[in-house]
Parts: C-alpha cells; structure tokens; sequence
C-alpha cells in the first residue's frame, strides 16, 4: 500500500509527524494589543488540535511589531519575560494536547504592512505597492544593520518558542511579506550584497535559516513557506523558485511548503489580482483539478529531495491523494474549511469523500450589480471582503467555541473592519 493520509512522515531532522494533513497557517487576530497569546488562541488551538491534523502552523507571529501581518498579530521581537514565555507555553499545550505537532510561523509584513498599523513601513527597497485605495505607503529601504538585527529576532522568536513547547518553526518567505520582497526582483532593486542577483536576493532567506538552525539546534523542524512563484511579470518566477528550494536543502530546511502570489497577485486565495496572471513554464493540469500548486511541487520534486508541503484548493480526498501518490506532495495542507469544520481531518482520515467549499457562496456584492462584479478591482474586493467571513468565524471558534455559517459577508467585512481599528487604536493608547 502506497502513501496515504494517514501514513506518518519522518523529516531529515528525525522529527516524525503522525499523518500527512496539516492545517494552513491562517492569520487569527486574536492576540492582544501588545502582542500576547490570549486564552482565545488557546481555545481555538484545542479545538483545531482535536480536530486529527497532523500537524498545526500558526498565523504569522512577526518580528516587529511596526510591521504587522493585521491587527491582532502574535508579537516576539526580544527575549519573552515570564509572562509571554508562560503565554506561549499555554498556547502550545493546547495546541498539542492531540498529540500533533505545533509549529509557530515566524514573519515580517515588509511593505504589506497596513497604514493603520504603520505610515512608514521598511522593505529590501522603496517600491510601493500597487494597490487601489491607498491603504499601503511607500516604504523606506531597509539598512544593513537592520537587515541583521531582523536576522537575530527571527533566531529569538524561534528559540522562544521552542522552549515554549511549539514542535517547529516556519519561516514565511512567501506571499509577497518581508523575505518575499527580497526575492522579487520586481521589489528588490537594491545594489548591494542583498539586490541584484537571485543569490544576493535570497540571502536574507538563507541567513534567516542559519540563524535559526543555530538557534534551534539540529533535530527541531524547520520550515520555509515559499512562492512557487509570484505570477506578475518581472517578477519571482519557477526558475528562481527552485533554485532557492534547492539552497533550502542545503541549508538543512527539513519540509518547504509551496504556495504562491502577493497581495498584488492573491493566487493562493483564488482571488483575480490587478494585472494578468504571468505564465510559468510548468505543466498545465493544474487547471483541471482543484490544488493551485500541485504542478509546481511535482516539478521541484523530480529536482529536491526535501519533502515538500502543497496548500491550497483541496477539497477531494481523491486530489489529496493523489497528490500524495504521485510524489508530488508529502503533506497536505487544508485552511479555509478548517475555519468552519473543525474536524475535516478527522472526517478525512475516516475516509470522507469531500470538504466543503464555503468560499463558493461568499459575495459581497448581491446578483443586482453583476455589472460592478466584472470589473477586475471589484472582482479583488469582492474576493477579499469574502475573506473577512472566514475571520470572523475564526474569531467565533476562538471566544466562543462555535462558527456561524449564516453569517453575512457584509455583516462579517463590518466587524472585522471595526475590530482591526479598535485594536490598533488600543495598541496606540499602550
């Protein structure tokens, strides 16, 4: 019998996750205002723990807490005192307590940072997003004494939450934050030993890694989310991509999960961008089948032998399986259904057929203005208010235990808008 999703995975560290599902790391806001873990982390966690993933990532717990993913972020840029240390130890334990592993993922927002949250962001260059609304500024290139003082504080947020009781670390070098900035060759226009070449432009990536691991030590997993590609022109393309896996490797990264896009390009989110999706020269059946990654992952496989971890549009069973089968994925990675069933894991282990896609019945926008929905700028609206829904219940399940499945898109974009601001006017008054 060939690999299922319940057949355990043993990583080049030793570390041996039970089955082969893991529950996408998906950005919570439940921290308080000053970046503490909170007994809603814990709740939520717990149920996401006894839901039978394998394995567990985080939302992003970021660096610098000037540069957050949104509002509500988990923060460690220094040393933790006694209570963050006692915080993030609960938070692991109930996310443990089904024998799963844990695993915290360590980001910076770079440019992707909100000015609600921050007028005047860092990034590997001033290139600024190119985004309607004016939500996002320019930002300021980062220093070389900054670019290592951000080395260190991944290595302390990945220590701190080792000794916290979290299994594993990933790094977040995808989706268009900090570490992906510097690998566009569309963002990075700096000149110095971290612009230019893909090697100069994945150096901040791989001294990241080698900090950590030295922090660390060699028998904790470590991860590294990155970009299949960014599907923008001029952009971090599939060569680069697998060039920087194979780094990776070398590096002694024990799983990489690929995924894809920006917040200009949402890909992962089946969201349509600003500009047309750039091609990649990989094997187009992806289209036919319901996993965004999947070519891309089989593709890296025939070149690394690091397991590799695709998310991203699985909802069958079967496509899971297959992916599995065919090599062309180790691990499986669910979000969004996990936000309103818990359990899918379970459901999946026991053999169901499908998970539902919620996202299929999320319009902002009623019927009545179809006009407003071709249009490309509403069409990413439309997608991203959409996303507010699955924040809200994650919000539900982390004060309450329950999710609303009736819940509005419109009712849920209002509450989440008015909680992000409220939040932030707090975290100011700290």
């Amino acid at each position: 019998m060939g690999v299922t999703l319940g057949s355990s995975l043993e990583l080049p560290c030793g570390a041996v996750l039970p089955n082969r599902i893991s529950k996408a790391a998906m950005t919570e806001g439940l921290a308080k205002p000053d970046g503490r873990p909170t007994p809603e982390l814990e709740r939520l966690y717990g149920i996401w723990s006894d839901g039978g993933a394998g394995m567990l990532l985080s939302g992003n717990i970021i660096v610098d807490k000037d540069h957050l993913e949104r509002p509500g972020n988990v923060v460690i840029e220094r040393e933790p005192d006694a209570d963050m240390t006692a915080r993030l130890a609960s938070w692991a334990r109930a996310a443990t307590r089904g024998g799963n592993h844990f695993w915290a993922q360590i980001s910076h927002g770079g440019r992707q940072t909100q000015k609600l949250v921050n007028p005047r962001p860092k990034s590997s260059s001033d290139v600024q997003l190119a985004l309607p609304g004016g939500q996002f500024a320019k930002p300021t290139p980062l220093t070389r004494e900054e670019i290592a003082d951000l080395v260190n504080r991944w290595a302390v947020a990945a220590r701190a939450c080792q000794e916290a009781g979290f299994t594993g670390v990933q790094i977040h070098g995808a989706h268009g934050y900090l570490i992906s900035q510097f690998l566009s060759p569309r963002v990075n226009l700096r000149s110095d030993d971290y612009g230019g070449s893909l090697e100069n432009r994945a150096r901040f990536l791989l001294e990241i890694v080698r900090a950590v691991r030295d922090a660390v030590g060699p028998a904790f997993p470590i991860s590294v989310k990155l970009n299949s590609a960014d599907f923008q022109k001029g952009g971090f393309d599939f060569g680069d991509s697998l060039r920087v896996v194979q780094w990776l490797e070398a590096a002694s990264v024990d799983l990489i999960e690929i995924s894809g896009g920006t917040y200009e390009q949402p890909r992962l989110l089946g969201i349509e961008g600003q500009e047309a999706v750039e091609a990649q020269n990989v094997a187009p059946s992806t289209a036919a089948r319901e996993a965004y990654f999947v070519d891309f992952a089989k593709a890296m496989q025939a070149e690394v032998s690091v397991p590799l971890m695709v998310t991203g549009g699985f909802r069958t069973r079967a496509a899971m399986e297959e992916a599995l089968a065919s090599g062309a994925a180790d691990v499986i990675g669910i979000g969004r259904p996990m936000c309103v069933d818990t359990d899918a894991p379970a459901q999946l282990l026991a053999g169901a057929e499908r998970l539902a896609r919620y996202e299929d019945n999320l319009d902002l926008l009623p019927e009545w203005l179809g006009f407003l929905k071709r249009l490309q700028m509403m069409k990413a609206i439309n997608g991203f208010a959409g996303i507010y829904w699955f924040y809200e219940q994650i919000w539900l399940l982390g004060h309450h235990g329950r999710v609303d499945r009736d819940l509005s898109v419109f009712k849920a974009f209002r509450i989440v808008d008015a909680r992000n601001r409220r939040i932030m006017k707090e975290r100011r008054a700290l």
